[in-house]
């Protein structure tokens, strides 16, 4: 991907994905009640509920374990809240592979039929809101994209490089975004929607 290439995939995103609002609104949340928990589990449910409603539709994840996951990690994930993936190394990976199996249990379905169901578009998705500019996004069809079906380590370095070509040239304050959210806005409409 060059600069071209995403800026093309921003454009379609922003003209076509009408759900950008709860990005927007869960980003304010999280940031707002930063520190938290109950609140901050409150502004993740605003996000996934609408984003991976496909999941969710089948039952919820329980709002009281995912507060005690958010409150049980709140200190790495001030840390990661901090970071930028270029800042990411294999250092991190083990770190990572925890929160990331954490976050797993913390946001399965917790009733009904599909008790027990666990979503790694969820995990990446709330963990994006907690650290956007570390975490990267990611659904079914972009991981196969990237030949990264569903583990995240792989996908995360994957990121970075695309991260390190493009940061040179991309200018985020313009945006209001994280480099990771636009390379996200061009993946889903490269490999979700295929509007480009």
């Amino acid at each position: 991907m060059n600069v071209a290439e995403l800026q093309k995939g921003y454009e379609a995103f922003q003209a076509r994905e009408a759900r950008d609002s709860m990005y927007k609104t869960a980003t304010f949340l999280v940031k707002t009640f930063w520190g938290q928990p109950k609140e901050m589990a409150d502004g993740l449910g605003v996000l996934l509920l609408t984003w991976n409603n496909a999941f969710y539709r089948y039952g919820f994840f329980d709002f009281d374990v995912l507060e005690k996951c958010i409150g049980d990690n709140q200190q790495i994930l001030e840390n990661y809240r901090h970071r930028n993936i270029l800042d990411y190394t294999p250092a991190d990976d083990e770190s990572i592979n925890d929160l990331y199996s954490k976050f797993l249990n913390a946001l399965q379905i917790a009733d009904g039929k599909s008790a027990g169901r666990k979503s790694p578009v969820a995990v990446a998705k709330a963990l994006h809101l907690l650290a956007p500019g570390f975490f990267a996004l990611w659904d079914d069809k972009i991981a196969r994209a990237y030949n990264c079906h569903y583990d995240y380590i792989p996908f995360m370095q994957e990121m970075k490089s695309l991260a390190q070509i493009l940061a040179p040239e991309i200018n985020t304050d313009s945006t209001g975004k994280t480099l990771l959210k636009l390379i996200d806005e061009y993946n889903y409409a490269k490999f979700t929607k295929q509007w480009v």
